[in-house]
């Protein structure tokens, strides 16, 4: 009923090549087995990282030539993962499908498998700079742990999709997030603060922090790592289980107890996921 979590501040910076990528994030997965961690959440857009590289020529490279390292990022998270044991939640990256871009969270299982979310709800740098396309589906995904749910940055501002997440048994919201102001840092903290409460759940986010100074719409980060809990008694008064200090390059740690979801869904000071009036407003429960 526990799972051992680290979430990333993941700082972006300018590289040389994959290697250095690969560096970079075998230093932060071999940090969090020293502390026996299960879990481990990268940011969204962490691997725009690797544009930062440019091309032979000395050019940059724009965000529709990501999908080109698709191959090296999966068969590099896929390789950690096994050698780790531990479960990847490796951020974002852009993919290529059916000619369209996504973009694209991934969970990299110590046997091997790898699952994918696309972002549901897209920002407008994304859809009208970048041309993403939304994502069309919400998965959960059984782990040996619990069930949990993974939406990126913008989607965890929507307390519907949240909702259906939970009702379909996730109790934990996998959050990569990647801002690059104050305003978008705190939208996200704000809801992921709100959507624990509502649903009784927790919710783990991770940010992008540094500065890719060629890379567009990436020259500014703001971030920060936190796990978020319910407010109620068996958890800490305000609610944050563990965080960061903002814009540091570092990694947290911490214990997550499903069992406690159970008691204060059962017997809370308030019991908002039981309480809810579906004679008024919709139940998702009845989709599943």
């Amino acid at each position: 009923m526990k799972m051992r979590v680290s979430s990333v501040q993941y700082h972006l910076h300018t590289i040389r090549s994959f290697e250095d990528f690969a560096r970079q994030c075998k230093h932060y997965i071999l940090t969090a087995k020293e502390f026996d961690s299960e879990f481990v959440l990268f940011p969204e857009f962490f691997t725009t990282q690797l544009l930062s590289i440019g091309s032979e020529t000395g050019e940059s490279l724009s965000i529709a030539e990501l999908p080109g390292f698709t191959k090296q990022y999966q068969s590099l998270f896929t390789q950690l993962a096994a050698e780790t044991n531990m479960h990847m939640i490796a951020g974002t990256h852009v993919i290529r499908r059916n000619n369209r871009l996504y973009n694209m969270a991934h969970i990299f299982y110590p046997d091997g498998r790898i699952e994918e979310q696309a972002k549901l709800h897209l920002t407008p740098t994304e859809i009208y700079e970048w041309g993403i396309t939304k994502g069309e589906d919400l998965r959960v995904f059984d782990t040996e742990k619990g069930r949990i749910a993974i939406l990126t940055c913008y989607d965890i501002e929507f307390p519907e999709i949240v909702r259906m997440a939970v009702a379909k048994g996730a109790d934990v919201i996998f959050c990569p997030s990647c801002t690059d102001d104050r305003h978008g840092f705190h939208r996200v903290r704000y809801t992921s603060h709100a959507r624990a409460i509502e649903n009784q759940i927790y919710v783990v986010g991770a940010g992008t922090v540094g500065s890719l100074p060629t890379v567009d719409f990436m020259r500014a980060n703001f971030g920060q790592a936190a796990i978020m809990t319910p407010n109620d008694i068996p958890f800490p008064p305000q609610g944050v289980l563990a965080e960061g200090e903002l814009n540091n390059d570092m990694i947290i740690t911490a214990d997550i107890d499903l069992h406690l979801l159970d008691e204060v869904r059962k017997k809370g000071s308030v019991t908002t996921w039981r309480d809810r009036r579906t004679d008024l407003y919709y139940d998702w429960e009845k989709a599943r």
